[in-house]
């Protein structure tokens, strides 16, 4: 073996190392905090953690029914302004790719997903709470569904891209409108990478804090008005964990452990999605 083939086949292996190394580096914290948060957290999950409402201070016992409920409802109520619209927006940019609108359109989309969430919040507060003189869970479900624009109107676009020109040409032969070819056949076919998207941008605002910190406040009480003050996990999570009772501080690990076991089953569900979706194609 020559030398040249020995020094490739060695530079080869220290870069394989080294890929390993980082690999590692990038799991060993998560799992570790995986670990730290399911031991402090699992145990104080029961039956009653999860249906009744927090003790006053000095009581014992308690759980999060209400912030459970709250983090449903806004969650589902941002989904329903987020995912129409971000899908009817995906469709337009995969169809009309080289159109100004188009351009400036994409542009803004991609500034929008780094804008800082609790920028999101603050122009939420000026626009929703400050004019209706109340803090509410729309308002903060507005500022959610502000922060998952951005991914359902890239992932749809992505995936319908992917999808081969065929398909449309085959359904105009057939003399279809352009409504009932995207509704009908463009829609179906990149069905699994929509929801993917869309399951991904639910786990990315699951635990967002400081949007509604500004705009649905919280609520010590179970309550389903959406124009009122509305507790919710990550609110619950924050108050809890920065106050002086050790009773609150078992509630805010508990809590935490619940919504960890939330992203992660929503972001396996999106990997088994996005697999399938790439089997297909």
């Amino acid at each position: 073996m020559s030398v040249h083939v020995k020094y490739r086949i060695g530079k080869s292996r220290v870069f394989q190392g080294l890929t390993i190394l980082l690999s590692v580096a990038c799991v060993v914290p998560l799992l570790f905090i995986l670990v730290y948060i399911i031991q402090a957290g699992i145990t104080k999950i029961n039956w009653h953690f999860l249906t009744n409402l927090p003790k006053p201070v000095g009581e014992s016992g308690g759980g999060i029914a209400n912030a459970l409920l709250g983090s449903i409802i806004i969650i589902a109520l941002a989904s329903v302004i987020a995912i129409p619209f971000g899908i009817l927006c995906g469709i337009y940019l995969s169809e009309n790719k080289k159109s100004k609108l188009a351009y400036w359109s994409r542009l803004c989309v991609d500034i929008l997903q780094g804008v800082p969430s609790i920028v999101i919040g603050i122009v939420a507060y000026f626009w929703l709470v400050k004019p209706t003189g109340s803090f509410s869970a729309l308002s903060g479900s507005v500022a959610l569904a502000i922060m998952m624009l951005p991914i359902v109107v890239r992932s749809t676009e992505e995936t319908l891209l992917l999808l081969p020109d065929s398909l449309k040409e085959a359904a105009y032969a057939l003399g279809m409108p352009f409504h009932r070819v995207i509704l009908k056949v463009i829609l179906p076919c990149g069905i699994s990478g929509i929801l993917s998207g869309v399951m991904l941008s639910i786990a990315r605002i699951t635990g967002e804090t400081a949007p509604l910190l500004f705009t649905a406040f919280g609520n010590p009480y179970l309550s389903t008005n959406i124009l009122k003050p509305m507790q919710s996990l990550p609110l619950l999570i924050f108050n809890y964990a920065t106050s002086p009772y050790n009773d609150w501080h078992d509630l805010a690990w508990g809590a935490s452990c619940i919504l960890l076991i939330w992203v992660l089953t929503l972001n396996i569900i999106t990997k088994l999605i996005t697999r399938k979706w790439k089997v297909q194609l």
